[in-house]
């Protein structure tokens, strides 16, 4: 689904846009939302295993550019510190449930869903509903580092460290809780479970985190290369779709459309057809997402680009001076 467009952050609380009335009705929903989560968190057993559990989370519903930080920490964890290291997600919007190893060459989006697909692309990527069964899975297949992509108010799996991620233009949304507003829990209580901040693009440190002690690390989600010159029609399904395109129009590629779908969105035949007919209308091809890109059959993307992406960090090292003490590097 798309957010709300009340969720967004900086809206006049009584103006039209940020929906008042809507809002004043689902306070109580947002009330049982806060309290089952807080509820699991307190009652939940965490199973400990053999390995490092390193956890990249956020406090809201969106995206937030965790993918892009999960594949960064598995690629820099494993030079660091020579040990295995894979990554574990819940495997959304697929219909295996796991715990398993996801095989780039043999499941497709539909089975494991697409991050777990793409993180297998260029590393060891695994999926399990139950992440305690799963990073006991990985631990006895002999995984020594699992870098946890979500999973920050699951209680199933103890974490080892734990790393809220934010982005610095939607912060925190209008500062309310699902489906008042895009927090998954109430800044305040998330806030002390982690262990340090990682604030992702430009902008100020939001006004929630004035108050904390967490280390704060600043990053940025960059393009790895500018596109090939040509024109182009974008289209995304991911929690903000306008990152890829602000990402082309910053490179100064020719993007004659841009096309936004629901995050996790299912392409249909008619979307892709739709979307060939605007690319022959303008002359230009397709680019999307890596994260799209494989959520779509080798026959349809054939002719299709994507933009990839990687997390350029501020300070490469005051991030190794937080993991470091935690992960036991090689000698």
């Amino acid at each position: 689904m798309r957010e709300p467009k009340f969720w967004a952050a900086d809206l006049d609380p009584w103006s039209r846009a940020a929906a008042p009335l809507t809002r004043t009705l689902l306070t109580p929903l947002s009330w049982l939302y806060a309290y089952a989560t807080a509820r699991k968190l307190r009652t939940g057993t965490p199973l400990s295993v053999s390995a490092t559990v390193i956890c990249v989370g956020n406090l809201t519903a969106g995206g937030v550019g965790k993918s892009p930080v999960v594949d960064f920490l598995r690629d820099h964890l494993s030079d660091l510190t020579g040990q295995r290291v894979a990554t574990l997600s819940r495997g959304y919007g697929g219909t295996l449930k796991g715990p398993l190893q996801v095989d780039a060459k043999r499941h497709t989006a539909a089975e494991v869903g697409d991050e777990p697909l793409m993180l297998a692309q260029n590393g060891e990527s695994w999926i399990g509903a139950d992440r305690g069964r799963a990073g006991e899975a990985m631990s006895e297949a002999g995984v020594e580092i699992i870098i946890m992509d979500d999973g920050f108010q699951n209680p199933s799996l103890a974490k080892d460290f734990s790393f809220l991620v934010v982005d610095a233009k939607s912060r925190f949304g209008n500062g309310h809780v699902i489906p008042k507003g895009p927090l998954r829990e109430p800044v305040s209580q998330g806030l002390k479970r982690a262990d340090a901040i990682i604030l992702i693009g430009d902008g100020e440190r939001p006004v929630e985190l004035a108050e904390t002690s967490l280390p704060l690390l600043r990053a940025t989600i960059e393009p790895v290369q500018a596109p090939p010159p040509g024109a182009y029609v974008a289209f995304a399904g991911i929690g903000r779709p306008e990152k890829l395109f602000d990402s082309l129009n910053a490179l100064g590629a020719d993007v004659r459309d841009a096309v936004p779908f629901p995050d996790h969105h299912v392409y249909r035949a008619a979307d892709l057809n739709y979307l060939r007919r605007l690319a022959e209308d303008n002359q230009a091809r397709l680019i999307t997402t890596e994260k799209d890109y494989v959520r779509l059959s080798s026959e349809v993307r054939a002719d299709m680009l994507t933009l990839p992406v990687q997390t350029v960090f501020e300070d490469p090292t005051a991030l190794d001076r937080l993991l470091t003490p935690v992960v036991k590097p090689r000698s």
